[in-house]
């Protein structure tokens, strides 16, 4: 029975004469048939808020209930796309309609037409649970494609299609459960709301190691792990997400431009497509799913394209993938939140968002985390949301919300970007919640010192701060020679270590054995100095000898290089240690 169109305010629209009409399903309004869905029922009439522009919409058009919540397609083919927030291919959009997508444009988000290779892994005759693995297709060159059971169906394979190519709407396999059959495609679908369920979430004991020294040394997160970064507008968010789309050592990346700026993700779009995995040197697109929902795009697909995001993360975690979400910003899907309520004229909460903003925020980093998966497999989803307050001020409720959930803060500094310092992570106000349960894997796989070097380093850079205080107060020439020591290896820290260039070939990403090598080093001209000023040598002398230019050019040192250089200046260590007072 269809609806008809009642009452339009900007994206919600109010529909009356849907026969039973039940929250989050999808609705096809208008003779456009613009999706949308149902957030609020009142009486007989349904409220919907509609993904797509809305302009020249008119009362008394049609509505029809599609009975299912808002889906995404889940099948080979995800994989080098780039969706919009609802799922609509933009690629495929631009080559059919051109540079705008008008409302309405019905393209399916994976191809029915492509032919896909399958090899099966299972055999007739076999009982298969919900997520066990039946075959695999080659996605692309870094991904095999797990075709696994419907979470929602089991039983005995009945059938299942030879090694051949396939379509993702042609049966692989049917299956018998008391003695009912279901056919099983190569694609599924899965309502975006809902987290699709695990055997057991784990501990997070495993790094996400990123390539940047500044997060794997001092704050490092847990694959499966939550981290936020909050930063004023120009303290390099983007920048970070960037860094760790190419280099963090996850199987896939799901990026989500959420209400950034277009030429931001004109950016991504641009420059993804010619990078190189570092570790397979193939095309980093090969491992990449890409959410562009701008600035100027719907506020409502918008809200929805978070969703849409993690549900592809959860789909691969289900293989047994490791997968990264990095959701830029949260603060735009916030914003979506608090128009779309006031056009619901729902009561509002702190600074106008809707009182369940802390719910919703909950809700969506909770989907993270490291698991055993229905198969017995381990799989993990990690979650890194970029957070865009107002100002820079980091008081409000959906910094506030996001702290109060995730378990690592990179808090962004605006005045160590205009420093030209990137990446601008403020080391006095950062902090990691996993650095205890991490320490025993940093311990296991590269260093049994790792956390002592990682813990004198942060008591040099918080001491540092303190000295500066004093410093404004008295001077530099007025302080004892072990404070102008502390800054001096302060410095080195800060601008030989935490320092990265992003675009610099080499140093846009350091493994964790030449982050330990360049750390070590660092301390161990710290103790030689140290144990030099102890015999009352002049710190005029001490620093005589040059080392710190040496120091200063690790970073761009390759690391097949890094040895020979350590070696280098671990002899002019031994040049300080022997260095004496002249009598």
């Amino acid at each position: 029975m269809e609806g008809k169109i009642i009452g339009i305010s900007g994206s919600v629209v109010t529909v009356s004469g849907l026969e039973d009409p039940m929250m989050n399903n999808i609705v096809f309004i208008g003779e456009k048939e613009l999706v949308g869905e149902i957030v609020k029922i009142e009486g007989r009439n349904a409220i919907i808020q509609v993904y797509e522009d809305t302009s020249g919409l008119k009362v008394g058009e049609k509505a029809v209930d599609s009975k299912e919540p808002l889906s995404v397609e889940l099948g080979p083919g995800l994989i080098g796309s780039i969706f919009d927030g609802i799922q609509r291919p933009l690629d495929k959009i631009l080559s059919k309609e051109g540079t705008f997508i008008s409302s309405g444009i019905k393209i399916n988000s994976l191809d029915r037409e492509k032919k896909w290779h399958f090899k099966p892994k299972a055999e007739e005759g076999k009982a298969v649970e919900p997520g066990e693995e039946i075959g695999e297709v080659k996605e692309t060159s870094l991904i095999k494609h797990k075709v696994i059971v419907p979470i929602n169906k089991k039983g005995i394979i009945k059938k299942i299609a030879e090694e051949g190519d396939y379509t993702v709407e042609d049966t692989i396999a049917v299956l018998e459960d008391d003695k009912k059959t279901e056919e099983i495609k190569l694609m599924t679908k899965w309502p975006v709301r809902t987290a699709r369920p695990v055997k057991e979430k784990l501990s997070p004991t495993v790094p996400l190691l990123t390539g940047q020294r500044a997060i794997d040394t001092m704050f490092p997160v847990a694959m499966g792990g939550t981290a936020a970064v909050p930063g004023p507008f120009g303290s390099g968010k983007t920048v970070i997400q960037h860094q760790l789309a190419k280099w963090s050592d996850a199987d896939v990346i799901v990026y989500v431009g959420c209400g950034e700026r277009g030429n931001e993700m004109t950016e991504i779009l641009t420059t993804f497509p010619e990078l190189k995995d570092p570790k397979s040197g193939k095309p980093l697109m090969d491992r990449t799913i890409l959410i562009a929902n701008t600035s100027n795009m719907p506020v409502a697909a918008r809200e929805a394209s978070i969703y849409t995001g993690i549900t592809l993360a959860e789909y691969y975690r289900d293989m047994g993938y490791s997968v990264a979400v990095m959701a830029d910003s949260t603060s735009r899907w916030a914003e979506a939140l608090r128009e779309l309520s006031g056009r619901l004229e729902e009561m509002p909460g702190e600074e106008g968002y809707p009182a369940y903003l802390g719910r919703r925020v909950g809700e969506f980093y909770e989907r993270a985390g490291r698991a055993r998966i229905l198969s017995g497999k381990i799989g993990a989803a990690t979650i890194i949301g970029a957070v865009s307050p107002p100002g820079g001020d980091i008081s409000e409720p959906v910094s506030q919300n996001t702290l109060r959930v995730t378990r690592v803060f990179w808090a962004l500094d605006a005045s160590l970007a205009n420093a030209r310092h990137f990446p601008s992570i403020n080391w006095l106000n950062s902090y990691s919640l996993y650095t205890d349960e991490l320490d025993q894997w940093y311990r296991k796989n590269i260093a049994e010192d790792w956390p002592e070097l990682r813990d004198k380093s942060m008591a040099t850079l918080q001491k540092e701060a303190e000295i500066n205080e004093i410093v404004q107060l008295v001077g530099y020439d007025a302080l004892p020679e072990s404070d102008k020591l502390i800054l001096d290896v302060a410095r080195m820290l800060r601008e030989d270590y935490l320092q990265q260039n992003a675009f610099d070939e080499i140093d846009t990403y350091a493994s964790v054995s030449k982050q330990y090598r360049m750390l070590k080093i660092i301390n161990q001209v710290f103790d030689a100095e140290k144990a030099a000023l102890e015999r009352n040598v002049p710190i005029e002398k001490i620093q005589s000898v040059q080392v710190k230019p040496k120091i200063a050019r690790l970073r761009y040192t390759k690391e097949e290089e890094i040895d020979a250089k350590i070696k280098e200046i671990e002899k002019d260590i031994e040049e300080i240690k022997k260095t004496n007072v002249e009598k």
